[in-house]
């Protein structure tokens, strides 16, 4: 019996190594279909689920002033899954055109870890419930960013209202970790509604708040309503484990007397590996 035990695990041992890297690398997306519902990533509130992917994004807003500030990048990146409950990101410097007096640059760097507390797919339960940790590291050039760095803890998550319909919502705050009366600290409360309207279509519906303590917009609070649309192309032989594209669309509109920019339109091309 030991003998037989010991060949078995041998055997298991070879079988693993002789995987593909690649097989191994997209097995993550394809265990957490089994393990989590199956939406498209919000285009602006922050994502409870956990996936390999990279974003590249590009937003188009107006500030208070009316003058056009363009984002090459939007603060978005990559993420990679680790095991089945953690997912690490980076999300690089964006590059940023002011259109006026200000000078461009690249923004900040950020890193960032989720841990999957709990989930259901379609068949269990379809929820989730994530914890979120990041820290923006201040790489800004020309004041592109903020004057130091600051942690961002997140709680995140959501359910599915039948086969077509998901409600997610997101509540977290921006502590820097120094100057904090010329700063100031926020809370960020999101809340969305989804619904699968075709095969590859999507449509969702989010509300951004911002609340302000201290700093510049002391006691202040700015709100976004921001409609949005997803196209998800995949053939029909595709499986969890193949890589693939999701195309976004929308618009945060301010809904606040106060608000710091308007009118941002926000576009994107996802690959999930």
């Amino acid at each position: 019996m030991c003998a037989a035990g010991v060949g078995f695990a041998l055997s298991a041992d070879a079988a693993g190594a002789q995987q593909s890297f690649a097989a191994r690398f997209f097995a993550h997306n394809a265990e957490m279909a089994r393990l989590q519902p199956g939406w498209p990533t919000p285009l602006v509130e922050t994502e409870p689920r956990l996936t390999q992917y990279y974003r590249f994004a590009f937003s188009n807003e107006y500030t208070a002033a009316g003058t056009r500030t363009v984002s090459y990048g939007n603060a978005r990146g990559g993420g990679i899954v680790a095991w089945n409950r953690y997912e690490f990101d980076v999300l690089p410097p964006s590059y940023i055109q002011h259109n006026s007096t200000a000078a461009d640059g690249f923004g900040d760097t950020t890193a960032l870890v989720k841990f999957r507390i709990a989930s259901g797919n379609a068949e269990a339960g379809n929820f989730i419930a994530t914890a979120i940790l990041s820290h923006t590291f201040p790489t800004g050039s020309h004041s592109n960013g903020a004057a130091t760095g600051s942690w961002n803890p997140t709680l995140a998550g959501g359910v599915g209202l039948g086969k077509r319909f998901d409600v997610e919502s997101s509540l977290g705050g921006t502590l820097p970790t120094g100057k904090i009366a010329a700063q100031g600290r926020t809370i960020a409360w999101s809340a969305l509604a989804q619904e699968h309207v075709r095969r590859a279509f999507w449509l969702e519906l989010e509300n951004n708040v911002s609340f302000y303590f201290a700093g510049s917009h002391d006691g202040k609070m700015q709100n976004f309503i921001t409609p949005a649309a997803y196209f998800i192309p995949r053939r029909k032989a595709w499986k969890p484990a193949h890589p693939f594209l999701v195309f976004a669309a929308g618009m945060q509109i301010a809904t606040s007397g106060f608000h710091t920019y308007n009118h941002n339109l926000i576009t994107e091309m996802r690959v999930l590996f």
